[in-house]
């Protein structure tokens, strides 16, 4: 099954950029916008759309780099290429690019995918995560994504904003300061007669062996 390439707008409407897109035969299941690596929609993302397409999905691959260099197609296997992705990758905007992602998946919306999911690799892992976090869509995966642990905040910060829209308890901080350092442990005496046996052996009081337990964990 092949795809076509196809323009879609900017949020804010003032440009259009360029998507592969791949249909599937009948009314499609959902949508999957797969984001790509630092090498733009080449044939590895693409066939990827086509296999999603092949399973019913409406699948879209947007060209995220088409603010730097419209329509750009590098293959990994080749070392100038692959510096010329990493050149790319630098001055790459990645703002912009999750902003192109929500215009990807609003256009998938608008050709009849009532959920839309997202499925990044490396650069577009990270930005599948932050799409997770910053977006509507409906489900998100990455694969390989880099440095998605300086945006680790992001993920509390959504999970926050969607408890309070639904109304879910969220639990207030624990605080140092309103602790005493006692607490009461209570168990079975069979369990209560080892960790004595065992303290007795370390030659500690049953409280440090459970102190020294619990800093061990």
């Amino acid at each position: 099954m092949m795809g076509a390439m196809i323009d879609i707008e900017t949020l804010d409407g003032s440009s259009r950029f360029a998507a592969y897109c791949a249909e599937p035969a009948d009314t499609p299941r959902a949508a999957v916008v797969v984001i790509q690596e630092i090498f733009g929609v080449n044939e590895g993302i693409r066939r990827k759309c086509d296999a999603w397409a092949g399973l019913g999905y409406l699948a879209l691959a947007p060209d995220l780099f088409w603010r730097l260099e419209p329509g750009i197609v590098l293959d990994p296997d080749v070392p100038d290429q692959f510096q010329q992705a990493l050149g790319l990758f630098g001055r790459f905007d990645q703002e912009a690019g999750v902003g192109d992602i929500e215009a990807t998946i609003r256009a998938a919306r608008a050709r009849g995918a009532g959920r839309v999911g997202c499925v990044g690799y490396c650069l577009g892992g990270r930005l599948a995560y932050m799409t997770a976090t910053r977006t509507d869509v409906d489900a998100s995966v990455g694969y390989y994504g880099v440095g998605i642990d300086g945006l680790l905040g992001e993920a509390l910060d959504a999970w926050l904003e969607a408890s309070l829209a639904v109304g879910t308890p969220i639990p207030e901080p624990l605080r140092i300061e309103d602790f005493k350092g006692v607490i009461t442990y209570r168990t079975k005496p069979e369990k209560h007669y080892r960790l004595a046996q065992l303290a007795q052996r370390k030659n500690v009081s049953v409280n440090r062996l459970i102190d020294q337990a619990v800093d061990e964990a």
